[in-house]
């Protein structure tokens, strides 16, 4: 399978782009507004592979080559980028490709990190709304600590909650996460839910924040 991480020279889109390329066999693409950016990337994460003896193949591409032809689009840009991103890539994706988004809305003050939903409701749902008709949305890797999940050296035990109103696409995502070793897919139902995932990503920054020992808080259901 085809993974276009779009955004994918950034923190989140790094520890997928590696943890995939270590513990699958998918092929990763790194997209970027700047080709030479996501070309440079690439070669750093190939390199990272190639230290712990993986003879891996990753590309980099400007964002709209990156999509074309992938099966699954991952959206790895801040939440502001997201419906820009869509729309500029939106004549590569078709019914076919599944969108991925794991972006949340926040804003910082003095008092911590906050949940900032736009009006659609959710990052994802926002997706959803820019997302061409027919093209499958969902919400997944929201929680993650992105620094410890690029660090290889590093095991995770963590969950992430999987939203999609189709079925077929969130099998799919279950699939590619239930791939990263020591991570946990969970069925947190349709699109309209996302917002109550989006919202524990704060939650998280601000208790990693305030308490010693808890830098790379994830999120683990009993």
């Amino acid at each position: 399978m085809r993974i276009a991480l779009l955004g994918g020279t950034g923190d989140i889109g790094e520890g997928l782009a590696l943890r995939w390329a270590y513990d699958t066999d998918h092929e990763v693409v790194i997209g970027s507004r700047d080709p030479d950016k996501a070309r440079g990337k690439a070669e750093e994460y190939e390199t990272e592979l190639d230290s712990r003896g993986q003879d891996v193949k990753v590309t980099g591409f400007v964002n709209e080559m990156a999509a074309d032809r992938a099966d699954v689009v991952v959206l790895a840009v801040p939440a502001y980028h997201v419906t820009d991103t869509v729309e500029a890539v939106a004549d590569t994706l078709d019914e076919e490709t599944i969108l991925v988004t794991p972006a949340v809305g926040m804003k910082k003050d003095d008092a911590g990190f906050h949940y900032n939903p736009p009006p659609a409701g959710s990052v994802t749902e926002m997706a959803a709304d820019a997302a061409p008709d027919g093209v499958p949305v969902v919400g997944a890797f929201h929680n993650l600590p992105a620094g410890r999940l690029a660090d290889l050296d590093s095991d995770i035990d963590w969950d992430t909650p999987v939203l999609a109103d189709d079925a077929d696409a969130k099998d799919i995502v279950t699939r590619l996460a239930d791939g990263i070793e020591g991570l946990r897919p969970l069925d947190a139902g349709g699109l309209a839910n996302a917002g109550e995932v989006e919202a524990v990503t704060p939650l998280l920054i601000n208790l990693a924040r305030e308490n010693d020992g808890l830098h790379d808080l994830g999120v683990k259901f009993w």
